[in-house]
């Protein structure tokens, strides 16, 4: 048994690599034994000159670094920047977005229109501007102000938060003190923060961290709204995922990384290329997703998912990958070296992102599609260049179900009742069929077993009920291996769900049930876990903190997973995190996290590294929360 990854073509291609002395992020991992076992703990700092200072957690060195921060002060002043860090990316993101947006109400992106025009009045009726008698460009750019309103520091919380919360959610954030006034306005604070001689107190330091998290969530919110009306809010689309979607006759190019300005362009450029790409000798152009740029273009066109996370570096080996086209966020380096081993280009569009050894094409939205055309010649240059060679691509693939806005689930829904599309859902909530709602999110972690612990714990939850939901690189492990499309349902749903879910499928005219495991989206797209979670309890006239909904993150790795684990906490959810995060080494930040919290904001962390204990835990939890509305409860 393959102790890397639980995904059959990865452990093909990791053959391949060991074969040819190809080094990959696992060979990175055992060159770095043993790491630092301070910083596992976040017992360590650098951020002034009189460090590095390291904490002995063991009592025999030293009890403070050099100005006196103790033990509790580091962990919980390191824990603070991560955070801060994952807020910045998505906020950054967004902020893009809004950007791209504004940019075409003003004429200057003509590649960019608005596809989405009822999701742009949507968005701006939630925020007060008015509709009527304006034209789509303009309101257009009053969203986009609205938007950018929201980085700088105002006198009203941020409205992209406040404004989809329920009411009692914000009210009580106002309570505590954690309701930001500024996305970029809560990230400057913090850095300042938690430098020297700043905030020494960890419980005050992660209040603040709570204010960082939520305006994580109003910038996945926004990114998610606005690549709404940019891009087209998705429906549910029939696709694939895994290695076996590249064809070694066609032009393969993936799209990686986050942000799908670049991405979304580029799939329609490539069918205007097509004809070249003939003229070539392919049949044509493949393109496909790698991480959350790959579920931005799978749930919008269909384009299928060929590898995850920590397995970004192995389509390149199959020696068919004729370019890699990459914006920004979960990028490793490495690509561009590897590549240097075969004909594959790896292509950088970012000013914020350049790897050394790459091409640098760099995407402006005022002439994006000649750009995206220099892009895919790139792609057929190298095509021409690997004709003759050897490859091997893994045969594996399966089918997948993506594209689950809250709107298309209302959608699906509404073919059940008509007037009051949730109240299905909910009435299975209540009598039993469904337990409760699960959401996995964040990346795979080098560190354990690739894809293990989100597939044990997808099985252990849906044959008791629970319906899952995923995003990002999670839901890219459970798509590759099988977990999203409506055979899984057969295989892995509890009775109860398997009716509800077939119930739906049949009312929308599908050959046999809805998945177990529905696919929102990317990693901004969390926020449409919280829509769904937010209108079920002002249908049932409760906080969020009451509804039995819970979130895992079971191999997590970047800093946006602390951010989005943050903000799940803030809004009341029993949160779960399969690594161990580095906190360890403060007794005061651990209780904080995992139960003093849980007084503020009713949501609070599960730290638990065995998948099976994992799913237990969280069952468990959804049965408190079921409890406490009155509903039949469970055992494990």
């Amino acid at each position: 048994m393959d102790t890397r990854s639980v995904d059959l073509a990865v452990q093909e291609m990791l053959e391949v690599a060991l074969q040819n002395k190809i080094e990959t992020a696992w060979d990175r991992l055992n060159f770095q034994q043993p790491q630092c076992g301070f910083g596992e703990l976040g017992l360590c700092c650098r951020n002034c000159t009189q460090g590095p200072c390291r904490i002995d957690p063991f009592g025999d060195g030293p009890r403070k670094g050099v100005c006196g921060a103790d033990a509790d002060t580091l962990v919980a002043r390191n824990l603070a920047r991560s955070i801060v860090a994952g807020t910045a990316s998505h906020s950054g993101h967004s902020k893009h977005l809004a950007h791209v947006l504004k940019k075409w109400a003003d004429g200057k992106a003509p590649d960019y229109p608005v596809k989405d025009e009822r999701k742009l009045l949507a968005v701006a009726q939630r925020h007060g501007i008015e509709v009527e008698g304006k034209e789509i460009k303009e309101i257009a750019r009053s969203v986009a102000e609205v938007a950018l309103e929201d980085f700088s520091e105002r006198n009203t919380p941020i409205g992209f938060a406040n404004r989809t919360v329920t009411k009692n959610r914000a009210e009580l954030w106002n309570k505590f003190g954690v309701n930001p006034v500024g996305i970029d306005s809560i990230i400057a604070e913090m850095m300042h923060r938690t430098t020297l001689g700043v905030d020494a107190d960890a419980n005050n330091l992660l209040l603040g961290s709570i204010a960082a998290g939520i305006a994580d969530y109003a910038g996945c919110r926004m990114g998610t709204d606005l690549s709404d009306i940019l891009f087209g809010t998705p429906a549910p689309v029939i696709s694939e995922m895994n290695m076996a979607v590249l064809d070694p006759k066609q032009v393969n190019v993936a799209l990686h990384g986050h942000n799908p300005v670049l991405s979304d362009l580029l799939v329609q450029v490539s069918r205007e290329m097509r004809e070249e790409a003939k003229m070539a000798g392919a049949t044509g152009i493949n393109l496909v997703g790698i991480c959350c740029t790959g579920s931005e273009v799978l749930m919008r066109h269909g384009v299928p998912s060929c590898t995850h996370s920590v397995s970004q570096e192995l389509p390149i080996l199959t020696g068919v990958l004729d370019a890699m086209v990459v914006d920004y966020q979960c990028v490793y380096p490495s690509i561009a070296t590897l590549a240097g081993c075969y004909s594959t280009k790896v292509i950088t569009t970012m000013s914020m992102a350049k790897i050394p050894g790459a091409i640098h094409i760099e995407i402006h939205e005022e002439g994006a599609w000649a750009k995206g055309k220099e892009i895919l010649r790139l792609a057929i240059e190298a095509f021409k260049e690997r004709a003759g060679r050897l490859y091997q691509i893994p045969r594996y693939k399966e089918k997948v179900v993506a594209g689950f806005s809250k709107e298309a689930i209302v959608a699906a829904l509404a073919k059940l009742n008509q007037e009051e599309p949730l109240q299905p859902l909910i009435d299975n909530i209540v009598n039993g069929n469904i337990q409760g709602i699960c959401l996995f999110a964040g990346c795979n972690n080098v560190k354990v077993r690739q894809d293990e612990n989100y597939i044990i714990m997808a099985k252990e939850l849906a044959k008791r009920n629970v319906l899952l939901l995923a995003t990002g690189c999670g839901a890219g492990s459970l798509g590759r291996l099988g977990f999203m499309n409506g055979e899984a349902t057969k295989a892995y749903a509890g009775d109860g769900m398997k009716d509800v879910l077939s119930a739906i499928g049949e009312a929308n005219g599908l050959e046999g049930p809805l998945p177990p495991v529905l696919h929102l989206g990317s990693c901004v797209d969390n926020s449409r876990a919280v829509d769904i979670a937010v209108a079920i309890a002002e249908k049932l006239g409760v906080d969020t903190d009451m509804l039995p909904v819970v979130a895992s993150a079971p191999e997590y790795k970047t800093e946006k997973a602390f951010s989005i684990g943050t903000y799940a906490v803030a809004l009341g959810l029993p949160t779960h995190l399969g690594m161990v995060p580095p906190v360890a080494g403060s007794k005061q930040v651990v209780k904080t996290l995992t139960k003093d919290i849980r007084e503020i904001t009713g949501g609070y962390f599960i730290v638990e590294t065995n998948p099976s204990e994992a799913a237990k835990k969280l069952f468990l939890a959804i049965q408190e929360r079921r409890a406490g509305l009155g509903l039949l409860t469970r055992l494990w």
